[in-house]
């Protein structure tokens, strides 16, 4: 009798090939230095293509990158990457809310126009669905499993390469996409229809989010990257 190999046991091992093929490079620290952080520029929170209003300040303090006032910002990269893995600790507030921008362009929001990692307490909106809470691809995939450590720090491990979007949250893998099969349309908050995941950019700027509704703000320390060649 021939074995049953089961087609996730292919994919999954497809994926780990495809991974193990690429030389990584050597990682880069995001934000090296106290201060406004240099190579990132700031935007509105649903159009990166404008400046946000009242010019909220983005700072790196004693290795803390934190968002600033008025709440409503995106800090994007000004440099592209496509294949890659990126890793960062992240705190949130009790009603905090931010992201993590993947291959977004600077234009349009990165929840629909590019990919948005998802990190948001609960309580910032009590009726969320689960892709829209810590670990899902925003109002597209839910993560397997909530892992999320309120008010605590927690870690993400990130992997973009090609198709596919490999995620950990706090050492447990969470999250496995390919992008190709997605191909159910997202909607966006004005109802309309977003491109679904399939036609999303494969390259494209970071960013991390500012939302938060409490008064706090997003932290993010030991954040680094590195290319997949």
């Amino acid at each position: 009798m021939r074995p049953q190999v089961s087609l996730a046991w292919l994919t999954s091992l497809w994926g780990g090939l495809l991974l193990q093929s690429a030389e990584p490079g050597p990682w880069q620290t995001l934000f090296p230095e106290d201060g406004v952080p240099r190579g990132w520029v700031v935007r509105a929170w649903n159009d990166v293509s404008q400046p946000a209003q009242g010019n909220p300040v983005w700072r790196v303090e004693r290795g803390v990158l934190t968002g600033g006032e008025p709440r409503g910002s995106w800090l994007m990269s000004e440099q592209t990457y496509g294949d890659f893995e990126l890793e960062f600790e992240f705190r949130l507030g009790e009603r905090g809310n931010s992201g993590c921008a993947l291959r977004a362009p600077l234009s349009g929001d990165p929840a629909f126009d590019g990919l948005e990692l998802q990190m948001a307490d609960f309580r910032y909106n009590t009726a969320a669905q689960a892709s829209e809470l810590t670990g899902g691809l925003y109002r597209a995939v839910a993560p397997e499993e909530q892992v999320y450590r309120p008010t605590e720090w927690n870690r993400y491990f990130i992997t973009c390469h090609g198709s596919r979007v490999q995620v950990q949250l706090n050492g447990q893998a969470i999250l496995e996409v390919n992008l190709a099969e997605q191909t159910t349309a997202v909607k966006r908050h004005d109802g309309t229809n977003a491109p679904p995941l399939k036609d999303r950019p494969r390259r494209g700027h970071i960013g991390f989010q500012e939302l938060s509704r409490d008064g706090s703000h997003v932290e993010i320390r030991h954040a680094r990257l590195r290319a997949l060649e």
